[in-house]
């Protein structure tokens, strides 16, 4: 089985979904902790600029964007499945939906609350990852009180799937649908139990978060970023699968930029080595790490030719 690197840091949520899956498929992984904040010198140099987590390692072959570390996990060991024949449609489309809609008034409300126990660089950090200002403990709280509504309203609507007492959200099978939705909720009371009271009057929804962390995390290994950055210089990028790109699309071989379609301001450029409707890798080479093959998600993420030059 080929050696799966988790760049990752603990209160990240969508680190924390990656580590759940890693657990109900019962996988040895290593474990090499990030800064939640920049500078990261030790992952963009693996990246081309890419700073989120978690990101995922295999050799030379770094994915960025949970979606597209799931979907890569499940295709090298498919057994249990997280998108189990006749849920793939819904488990995405609820996914959707948890990380969207449900997970950013969920952020603000916990961030808010737990200001006092995050890194204090944390909110500059992530204010300049948008472009913006660094907040005011205010704005901040002011923020979190406008997002209790539109969080604690949609609660009972995870509590509704599960009321036919049914073990996971799409059903009898655990799904990528419940990483999402678990991941979401996990971040309301990681930092502190002072929103636990928000979970008291749904029995459903508090049984099945039981049922999610119980899966635990596998069997992680710890890892130093250095030992990380030689697995990735000692490797080559695995030879890419045949390519199937839309009409539109720029031709392999040429430069190109990618960037995530939210907010984030970061731009990562390189040679487009492969892309098909899934997904899309970019090669790219510096001397720390030797040349490396970055892998994104079409959906949730922008690649446009550039006329910049390589880093």
């Amino acid at each position: 089985m080929a050696q799966l690197i988790l760049h990752h840091y603990d209160f990240s949520n969508y680190s924390e979904k990656v580590r759940v899956a890693m657990g109900y498929k019962s996988l040895d992984w290593e474990s090499v902790t990030i800064p939640a904040v920049l500078p990261k010198p030790d992952l963009v140099p693996l990246t081309g600029g890419y700073r989120r987590a978690p990101v995922l390692q295999i050799g030379a072959d770094i994915y960025c964007d949970t979606r597209l570390i799931l979907r890569e996990i499940e295709r090298r060991m498919p057994d249990p499945s997280l998108y189990p024949k006749g849920h793939a449609g819904s488990a995405n489309a609820i996914a959707a939906w948890a990380e969207g809609q449900l997970f950013r008034p969920v952020m603000l409300y916990a961030w808010g609350t737990n200001h006092d126990l995050m890194p204090p660089e944390l909110f500059e950090d992530r204010a300049q990852m948008r472009g913006l200002p660094k907040p005011s403990v205010a704005a901040v709280e002011r923020s979190a009180a406008r997002s209790a509504p539109l969080a604690r309203l949609q609660l009972p609507l995870i509590e509704d799937m599960l009321a036919d007492g049914r073990r996971w959200i799409c059903g009898d099978c655990f799904t990528a649908a419940d990483l999402a939705v678990y991941h979401t909720m996990w971040f309301m009371t990681d930092r502190s139990q002072r929103l636990a009271y928000e979970f008291a009057a749904f029995e459903a929804l508090d049984a099945w978060m039981k049922r999610v962390c119980a899966l635990g995390h596998g069997r992680p290994r710890p890892m130093s970023a250095e030992d990380a950055l030689d697995a990735a210089r000692t490797s080559e990028p695995a030879a890419p699968r045949l390519s199937r790109p839309q009409p539109e699309d720029p031709g392999l071989g040429s430069l190109v930029e990618i960037r995530a379609a939210d907010y984030a301001q970061d731009l990562i450029v390189g040679t487009l080595d492969f892309l098909d409707d899934d997904e899309v890798s970019i090669r790219i080479s510096n001397d720390r790490v030797g040349n490396v093959a970055v892998h994104f998600p079409r959906l949730g993420f922008e690649m446009r030719p550039t006329r910049q030059a390589l880093p």
